[in-house]
Order: structure tokens, then C-alpha cells, then sequence
């Protein structure tokens, strides 16, 4: 191997080297720089333009009584905001097949960050929760890193043992182990809400990997009694499950429902079209968290059921997006694109319903930000990582379909009819094929059948609907 080729290599594997490549004086730099203004982007940018305001307006008073500065919390979302943009633009250059080979190695990186909160020094604590790792200029919250972590390896994992994975046992209990370990980890901090946000994305990985249907309800069955057990575990959580029912009792107005209680007095004086931009009053510290986990009820009180609606219309736009992304890929066969898709959406999805939830009193108090709208550095900037690999799937997904791999694939078949050679061989394959697919059939044996479609459709990926439908008209053994 010559010198050349192994900088090549290094370059294909290593995407800083490539970048620094392309940095060089003939680099293309409008290509280099090009970015597709899709309807994933422009919904990403409008939420976090929308959630700008949201944290201006909420966070006057808290940042003008503890800083003097009203501005000072907007300000830094505004940093947080540029510095998340710049990040996912980097993101963006990088191809998905080097965060499937390296998805373990940033699954290791999460759970040394889950491991650092735990040690006296390092982990920064706040509201009775060890959480966040002080940096200095920002904290960072690891739970937010590893639930992106876990989507990414799980997708890479569903492909890399997809016939273990649909199966066997193990291919089913080997993410299994990994995700207890995480599980753990975070109920230490605590954080409940991480737990339930990771459990649904990882549930709906499996399923659309196509584990047994048996084996897919076990789990569901044992996260619901693990979620149990957890709550009734602790004082502060059981009162939270049995107060928000009723939060305007004198027993609980004053206590574990005071949050809920506030939240619920700044949607009703909001009524249709709200008090006003600015002009909340359950923000002048009547309302805890008013610019954080509340935020949505702020900007209720201020802009009405038109104002919530709207911030809700475009939420859920942007998940439409990326269903819709998530889709084509698997259409196309880009399935760790589509798991990544599916996976990114359902941890955004999960989190909106459980922060709107509890904003609202349909669920009980949890410390869950809403994603693009309330203050926070780590959240918002690991937000903008999942929509940069939306993204890129979306750009992989689409030069595969453009107009100039369409003529190379029409250019290469033409050549290859030209071949008589590959022809015949083409022509010698199928006809082995049928051949083997009527041995079977005459043999009447459902092994050889299952051997010749094994020959004919081993590039097939059965995914999760496929392999249900499949199971439950018996087509597959449930051993």
C-alpha cells in the first residue's frame, strides 16, 4: 500500500481531514458552504426565533432582580442560539456512515458524562438534582448528550445484528443491558423524566427494527411496572402524582401544586389573544421556572389560545418534517438515516408532550425544558445536533435520488447491456434462483423455502410493520 492510499483512507475516515482538505486554495467553497433551505430548516430556524422571544419575554424581571441586567438571560440564549447554528452547520458536513462506525465511542462518551455528575466537584447540582457539569462559561447536562448517544447506537445496532435482533434473545437483551446501566445512572441524579424520554425512543427503535411482538410487549409490560416501582419509590414524587388532580386545594395550593397552580392561572388570564407581549404578570415571580420549564405558559398569558396554538402549529410542523424525512429514507433503503429520523422525532415528540403536559396539568410537575423554546445552552445546542442529522439525511437521501446519480445509474446499465458476457452470468443467476425457489416448492418443505427466499432476498431489511404482519399471519417462528 503506497503513501497516497493511506492518506486517502485517512481522509475518507477522518471527516476534520477532509475538511481540511477541502479548505485547501482549489476547494470549491459555494459547495462547500451550500446549504438547502428545506422545510426542516426553515421550521427549525422559525422555533428558535419564536423561542428567542419567548425567553426575552419572560426572563425580564428574574434577570433584572438577580443580575441587574435585564437582558442578561435573552442575551446568552441569543449566544446559545448563533453557537447551536454554527455546530449544526458542522454537523451537517459530516456523512452519516462515520457516526454509524463511531456511534459506540460517543455511547461511552454520554455515560462518562452521567458517571462525572455523580462525583462530588465535578457535578453541579441545583432544585436537589445533580444534573449539570460546570464549565465555567456554560453547564452542560450529560442526560441531554447520552439520549442522543443511545438513539444513534441503537440505529447502528439494529443493522449491524439484524438477524440476531429479530431472531434471538440476544440480539433483543444485549441494548437491554446497556440501557439499564444508562437507566440507573440517571435515577441516581435523579431524573425521571430523561428515563421516560429515553425508554419511548428506544421502545420505537426495537419496534420498527423488528423484534418479536412478544418480546416487544414484555418490554413495554416491564417499563411500566419499572415506572411504578420509581414513583412510588420516592416522597416527592407520590405527592406530585397525587396532587396535580386537584392543585387549587388548600392542602397542596401553597405546596407540591403551587407550580401547576401558577401555570394554570397565566393560561386563563390569557384567554384568546392574551394580555400582550411583555405584559405577563405570573412572570413577576409568582410562576417558578417562568423561563425554563414554563415558558409555554408565559407565552400562553401573553399571547392567548392564538399565540399557543401558533407555537403549536409549528411544533408540530417541524415533526412532520422529520417523520416525513425518516420515511423517504427507509423508502429508499437508508435505514440507519430512517432509524436516526425516527428515533431524533419520537425524543422531540416524548418531550414536548410530557413539558406541554405538565404546563397544562394533564400530567404531573417534571423538570423537562421544551425543546427550542425554553433558556438553556446544553438543551438547545444538542436540540440543533439532531436536526443538523436530520439534515444530513435529508442532503444523503436526495443525492441519491438527483438527476446526475439517476444518469450514472441509466449510463451504467447501458453499459452493462452492451456486456453479452455479464449477460449470460446475470441470466445463469436467475435462472439458479427460480430453480432452487421450485426445488423447494415441490419438496413442500418450509425449510428449503426459507432457504431459497434467504438467497434471493438477503439484502432485504424487515422492518418493524413488515415483520409483525409477517409473525402474526405465521410466517415466522415465535421460538
Amino acid at each position: 500500500m503506497t503513501a497516497s492510499t493511506v492518506r486517502k483512507d485517512a481522509t475518507k475516515d477522518m471527516p476534520f481531514l477532509a475538511w481540511l482538505k477541502a479548505l485547501s486554495p482549489s476547494a470549491n467553497f459555494p459547495q462547500l458552504l451550500a446549504v438547502k433551505m428545506n422545510s426542516l430548516v426553515w421550521s427549525w430556524l422559525g422555533l428558535m426565533a419564536l423561542g428567542w422571544v419567548m425567553v426575552m419575554s419572560a426572563s425580564t424581571s428574574i434577570a433584572e432582580t438577580y443580575t441587574g441586567n435585564a437582558a442578561y438571560f435573552s442575551t446568552r440564549h441569543g449566544v446559545y442560539i448563533a453557537l447551536g447554528i454554527f455546530v449544526a452547520f458542522l454537523i451537517s458536513r459530516i456523512s452519516l456512515s462515520w457516526w454509524q462506525k463511531t456511534d459506540w465511542l460517543w455511547l461511552l462518551l454520554g455515560c462518562a458524562g452521567l458517571v462525572a455528575v455523580l462525583i462530588p466537584g465535578l457535578g453541579h447540582e441545583v432544585n436537589g438534582s445533580a444534573r449539570w457539569l460546570n464549565l465555567g462559561v456554560m453547564k452542560i447536562q450529560p442526560s441531554e448528550i447520552v439520549k442522543l448517544t443511545v438513539v444513534l447506537y441503537i440505529s447502528g445496532y439494529l443493522i449491524r445484528r439484524q438477524a440476531e435482533v429479530q431472531n434471538q434473545w440476544s440480539g433483543f437483551i444485549k441494548p437491554l443491558v446497556i440501557l439499564g446501566f444508562i437507566v440507573v445512572l440517571l435515577l441516581l441524579e435523579p431524573d425521571f423524566g430523561s428515563v421516560v424520554v429515553l425508554m419511548g425512543a428506544v421502545l420505537v427503535l426495537l419496534f420498527l427494527g423488528g423484534v418479536k411482538a412478544g418480546q416487544f410487549f414484555l418490554l413495554v409490560v416491564a417499563t411500566l411496572v419499572l415506572g411504578y416501582l420509581v414513583v412510588t419509590a420516592e416522597e416527592y414524587r407520590l405527592a406530585r402524582l397525587t396532587t396535580y388532580w386537584q392543585p387549587f386545594h388548600p392542602d397542596h395550593v401553597y405546596g407540591s401544586g403551587y407550580q401547576l397552580a401558577q401555570a394554570l392561572i397565566a393560561f386563563g388570564r390569557g384567554e384568546l389573544w392574551g394580555t400582550g407581549l411583555g405584559e405577563s404578570v405570573q412572570k413577576l415571580f409568582y410562576l417558578p421556572e417562568a423561563h425554563t420549564d414554563f415558558v409555554f405558559a408565559i407565552w400562553s398569558e401573553e399571547t392567548g389560545l392564538v399565540g399557543g396554538l401558533f407555537a403549536l402549529g409549528l411544533l408540530a410542523f417541524f415533526l412532520a418534517q422529520c417523520m416525513i424525512i425518516g420515511w423517504k429514507a427507509q423508502k429508499m433503503g437508508n435505514l440507519y438515516g430512517g432509524f436516526i429520523c425516527f428515533g431524533i422525532a419520537t425524543l422531540f415528540g416524548l418531550q414536548i408532550i410530557i413539558n406541554l403536559g405538565v404546563n397544562t396539568g394533564l400530567l404531573p410537575t417534571k423538570g423537562l425544558t421544551l425543546p427550542f423554546f425554553s433558556y438553556g445552552g446544553s438543551s438547545l445546542i444538542i436540540c440543533c445536533v439532531m436536526v443538523a442529522l436530520v439534515y444530513r439525511v435529508s442532503i444523503e437521501i436526495d443525492s441519491d435520488c438527483s438527476p446526475k446519480e439517476t444518469s450514472k445509474k441509466a449510463s451504467s446499465k447501458k453499459d452493462s447491456s452492451k456486456k453479452p458476457l455479464a449477460k449470460k452470468e446475470s441470466v445463469k443467476k436467475e435462472s439458479a434462483k427460480k430453480e432452487s425457489i421450485n426445488k423447494a416448492t415441490k419438496a413442500n418443505s418450509k425449510k428449503a423455502l426459507g432457504q431459497a427466499k434467504k438467497e434471493t432476498e438477503s439484502d432485504e431489511y424487515v422492518t418493524g410493520f413488515d415483520a409483525y404482519v409477517e409473525e402474526l399471519s405465521g410466517g415466522r417462528d415465535d421460538k
